[in-house]
């Protein structure tokens, strides 16, 4: 059996017993409107972001992601906002559309209170010709019944002042099963569980030219070790930016920003993993681009 139906398989037994099956982010400070729809609209302006994630590189189907997002204020309360996500492992693609909404509250002069939901889908495509029908073991995917389509929900809160961040969401509100691997003779099935996800964020400014920015994000699900990722950046003249990331028991980052200008902004992270499987792959890469319009119109700077 080819390598990345290996991978493929052993991912979604192992869905039932890890559910750690959301596509994780190491630029999640940049990215937050995927996990939390309160974020839409926070950043004051129409911004795009798109983010690409090639994750264990040297093993034949690992995960490769690629976000897209689009989110601007309307008004001085709400926002607005589309998500798309696509994650692929070996011949297993999954895609989500959302769209997302959120209200905000002013909560002092210098704070707002965020709320947020999101609606859409989640579209799932098995490529069987990928398979070897040969193969004795491929026929545990060849055999797999496969959900096209299911709708879902989710709902965050996002606190935030020009230096300070704390939001907390469940993107995936909606169990619903993936795969259904009965007619294989497995007894299992891979399910979405629901993902708890917080965000932590603070800018330090150490001096004129130099702002430090600790962060962290943390991921729960029932039945799975607890994720979180333990973030330092520094931004040197609000144009080059520093980072390093330990994401417990999991990998260790390195992370660069530049500010091509205060629109745009382009960054890249590298994970080394730290677990056995470090020794099978050479890393995970993740490059980011953001996009904010009429950004050096506004008066508030805007660190994340």
């Amino acid at each position: 059996m080819n390598k990345y139906v290996c991978l493929a398989v052993f991912l979604i037994l192992g869905m039932s017993v890890f559910s750690q099956q959301d596509a994780q982010y190491t630029q999640y400070m940049y990215n937050m409107n995927i996990i939390n729809p309160a974020y839409a609209g926070a950043r004051e302006t129409l911004t795009i972001n798109m983010l690409a994630r090639t994750q264990w590189v040297g093993i034949e189907g690992a995960p490769q992601t690629g976000t897209f997002s689009i989110h601007a204020p309307l008004g001085s309360a709400v926002g607005l906002g589309l998500t798309a996500v696509y994650d692929q492992v070996g011949p297993v693609k999954e895609t989500n559309l959302f769209a997302d909404f959120s209200y905000t509250i002013r909560a002092s002069e210098n704070s707002n209170l965020a709320f947020g939901i999101k609606a859409g889908a989640t579209f799932h495509d098995l490529n069987k010709d990928m398979l070897n029908p040969s193969e004795p073991n491929d026929n545990i995917l060849l055999n797999t019944s496969l959900n096209d389509l299911y709708p879902n929900i989710g709902a965050g809160v996002f606190y935030y002042t020009n230096r300070f961040y704390l939001g907390l969401s469940v993107p995936n509100l909606m169990k619903s099963k993936h795969f259904n691997m009965a007619s294989t003779g497995f007894t299992t099935e891979a399910s979405e569980r629901m993902h708890y996800f917080m965000t932590l964020g603070y800018v330090f400014e150490m001096s004129e030219r130099v702002d430090l920015k600790p962060s962290t994000l943390v991921k729960a699900v029932a039945g799975a070790p607890l994720s979180i990722d333990l973030s330092l950046n520094i931004l040197f003249n609000d144009k080059l930016e520093v980072g390093v990331s330990y994401r417990l028991d999991d990998s260790v980052s390195v992370m660069l920003g530049i500010n091509v200008n205060k629109d745009f902004r382009i960054g890249y992270a590298y994970d080394y993993t730290l677990s056995n499987l470090g020794d099978y792959n050479s890393g995970s890469h993740e490059i980011m681009l953001l996009y904010d319009f009429n950004r050096r119109n506004l008066k508030s700077p805007r660190f994340f």
